[in-house]
């Protein structure tokens, strides 16, 4: 029996690929390029933008006759018991392969931004609490074990990571972005997408680009970011996960830059992404986008023309169904509207890729190898471990944390015995159960009065909810005050409710028009501190909210992102002294609820100043977190050096932990350009090394500074790096400085190519 070229192991990709291509209808091709969304509803709230009006109706057995590419959340729709699951795609995957000509199932993908978003799967902490670990080597460990859970039930391609910037922190999916530093972005969403591709999950990054840049913080709103600001801040972090996290996918952003849709730009899509970065993997588009260009963008006049321009650009994969890229483009292309070279040359990655995926081999199975547990005792560690490592003590004046044994605590606020103030809009309980009621949640999530209750055994608490999250009614202070009034401190847990599209504080399309707390929160703080009793302040948010109204009157506070179903655990941990805190802010925290947007990286007129009575000044900056112990920096070596711009220097650093107990430090390394041919931030993070020491313990930090990382877009866009005088500023935030070198860079103005290094090297190494 002859074997077909394009199903022989031992050939080439590409010469496999080629082979079959060249047996394929047009009609067989076109099914490559789209998914289909089995269960989606066409009425009522969706999960998706759009999702009631953009979704087609479709007749399935009659469209798997032609091949399919993808399956869209087959997990991730509705509540599916994980086993019953497995077993339906596999069969769904036999009857797509035993319909067609060629036998080949299609990919099945699924959301996966704070864990596998289905019933019944480990919710870990949101990637903006990823941010705050400063750990890349503890969320690429955790996106291994969620690539190995997607795999277990046979899913192949995985919706994330996040690699927007946020630009301004009212936009309601801050809780998604990993912060607002595009180094910080970059190697904790390489560090993510390693982690998935080592299980063999596809990574696909989100959104490319510029989506965190809407006007106004508003979902899907235009992006007005300019030239440089889009080189340098927008476009490092997907740059740094595909040259070292080895991504496979990239999701085109709804949003339009200076009038041009993502989706229809050849320009990002084509010359940049492929042409000059050298990526070869998929372009998908981010759900309904492709038909977006007509119905928002009005860019096209038919799906047929949506079709044609997104294909053009470079999108491969219409998601989540079929609208532009089945018959619209099918009929295009047969009447000679779209030429037929543009779906081979879509059909072709698509189908390269299923053949790494081992989906064009003979002997393709879609049936589990092993038993399908997706929360398992490892799983919920490591979300523990994550948890504990993001929660950011911001503020502790007089040593009122961690509390004392046998306290009377009164616990109030709205977030402290809900689970879902753990969860993000993209865990399973809060994007789809919502829909579901009746459906219990599928996995254990202690609230934070739960496990303080469990940590504090001896300690009298008690609880009020005293208002809601959002609303105006005050009708429980009076209850919140005198629960606080009988305790020897009060915890108040405050913050965000995670929701979609309006139904919740936090979340996509949940963009909020200033920076103060929900509802009646603010207000239920300030009568709880009038009791006189010291009050602790907890947050569970999804973005930074502006606290300088409290400055001074609270006892502690305690920031946490969302951070999954062990966080209750976490932040319980941290208040009684079990946990000691290691976050430090991804985001900067701001003194007033107006006045953005804003981060950190501003160049002179972005910063206070005397030509405008609003000071944009945060009250924490970014970088900054406090610990129960203490640790001092000396003995660096590092001064006054002399490189040319294309050289490299060290600069290193003993960090002491001079405390009682084990604690750990995040060593971040800043650079401070006195004068550039364009205006730079003042300061910006181009180097960190989060270092963990036992008490007593001390460790040399090195850092391994090439001048590429002082590299920025000129005024004619191209990327140099330019002689003169630079600072290398050592802190332990971007305004805590500890040590500053100087630099004086020499030599011509150079060009950096495609090669250039992104990422400054560290190494750590025991003090004795």
């Amino acid at each position: 029996m002859t074997t077909a070229p394009w199903r022989d192991p031992a050939l080439p990709a590409a010469t496999r690929v080629d082979d079959l291509l060249s047996r394929m209808t047009l009609q067989e091709k076109t099914a490559q390029l789209y998914g289909v969304w089995v269960g989606a509803e066409t009425d009522g709230e969706g999960v998706a933008p759009h999702q009631h009006d953009m979704t087609v109706e479709y007749d399935w057995d009659e469209l798997i006759t032609h091949g399919l590419g993808q399956l869209t959340r087959p997990f991730g729709t509705a509540p599916v018991d994980p086993v019953l699951g497995a077993r339906a795609l596999a069969r769904a995957q036999r009857r797509i392969a035993a319909a067609g000509r060629f036998g080949i199932p299609a990919i099945a993908h699924e959301e996966c931004l704070a864990g596998f978003t289905a019933w019944q799967a480990t919710a870990y902490p949101v990637p903006l609490a990823w941010g705050a670990t400063w750990d890349p080597p503890l969320v690429e460990e955790m996106a291994r074990r969620v690539g190995e859970d997607l795999r277990s039930v046979g899913v192949h391609q995985g919706l994330a990571p996040v690699l927007d910037v946020v630009r301004d922190p009212r936009w309601g999916r801050v809780e998604e972005t990993i912060g607002e530093d595009p180094y910080l972005v970059g190697t904790v969403g390489a560090a993510y997408v390693r982690g998935l591709e080592s299980a063999g999950v596809v990574a696909t990054l989100k959104h490319f680009a510029g989506y965190a840049s809407s006007a106004g913080a508003r979902n899907l709103a235009p992006v007005r970011a300019g030239l440089r600001e889009f080189a340098d801040v927008t476009l490092p972090p997907f740059e740094m996960a595909l040259r070292e996290g080895g991504a496979r996918s990239v999701m085109a952003a709804y949003t339009e830059t200076d009038g041009l849709p993502a989706s229809a730009d050849p320009g990002l899509l084509t010359r940049l992404l492929r042409e000059e970065w050298g990526f070869t993997g998929t372009v998908v588009a981010d759900y309904f986008g492709i038909g977006f260009l007509q119905t928002l963008h009005r860019v096209a006049g038919t799906p047929a023309e949506a079709a044609h321009a997104a294909l053009a650009a470079g999108i491969d994969v219409e998601l989540p169904t079929l609208k532009c890229y089945g018959p619209p483009l099918l009929d295009a292309v047969r009447s000679g509207r779209v030429p037929e070279e543009l779906v081979d040359r879509a059909a072709r990655r698509v189908l390269l890729q299923k053949c790494e995926l081992g989906l064009l081999d003979a002997d393709w199975a879609p049936e589990p190898d092993g038993p399908v547990t997706l929360d398992p005792p490892g799983n919920r560690a490591l979300a523990r471990r994550l948890a504990e490592e993001s929660v950011v003590l911001l503020d502790n004046p007089g040593g009122l944390l961690p509390l004392a044994s046998g306290t009377r605590i009164a616990v109030v606020g709205p977030r402290a015995d809900d689970a879902l103030a753990m969860l993000g809009c993209y865990s399973f309980p809060s994007h789809v159960l919502t829909h579901h009621p009746g459906v219990p949640t599928g996995i254990e999530i202690p609230t934070v009065l739960e496990a303080l209750r469990g940590e504090l055994p001896d300690a009298k608490v008690t609880f009020a909810q005293g208002c809601d999250v959002t609303g105006p009614d005050r009708s429980g202070f009076e209850e919140a005050v005198a629960r606080t009034a009988e305790a020897d401190v009060c915890v108040a847990v405050l913050g965000d409710r995670a929701g979609l599209f309006g139904r919740g504080t936090s979340g996509e399309g949940c963009d909020a028009t200033d920076l103060a707390l929900p509802g009646a929160q603010g207000d239920l703080l300030d009568a709880l501190l009038a009791t006189g009793v010291p009050v602790v302040l907890v947050l569970l948010t999804g973005r930074p909210y502006a606290l300088g109204r409290w400055h001074g009157r609270l006892g502690a506070v305690v920031q946490a992102f969302f951070p999954g179903e062990e966080g209750g655990p976490a932040v319980a941990g941290v208040l009684s002294g079990r946990v000691n805190p290691s976050g430090r802010l991804p985001v900067s925290v701001p003194r007033v609820p107006g006045g953005q947007p804003w981060t950190y990286l501003q160049p002179p007129l972005g910063l206070a100043g005397e030509v405008s009575n609003l000071d944009p000044t945060p009250l924490y900056a970014f970088g900054h977190g406090r610990s129960y112990t203490a640790f001092t920096w000396e003995d660096v070596a590092g001064g006054e050096v002399e490189i040319g711009t294309d050289g490299a220097c060290d600069l290193s650093v003993t960090v002491r932990n001079t405390g009682e107990r084990e604690g750990a430090e995040v060593v971040q390394l800043y650079l401070h350009d006195p004068v550039a041919s364009v205006t730079r931030p003042d300061v910006r993070l181009v180097g960190y090394r989060r270092v963990a020491l036992a008490a007593g313990e001390a460790a040399r930090v090195t850092f391994r500074f090439h001048t590429d990382l002082s590299a920025f877009t000129d005024r004619s866009g191209r990327r140099v790096v330019e002689p003169g005088a630079l600072e290398l500023r050592l802190a332990a935030s971007s305004t805590d400085v500890r040590h500053t070198a100087h630099l004086t860079l020499t030599g011509p103005v150079r060009v950096t190519g495609a090669d250039r290094r992104l990422r400054c090297e560290t190494e750590v190494s025991p003090v004795r």
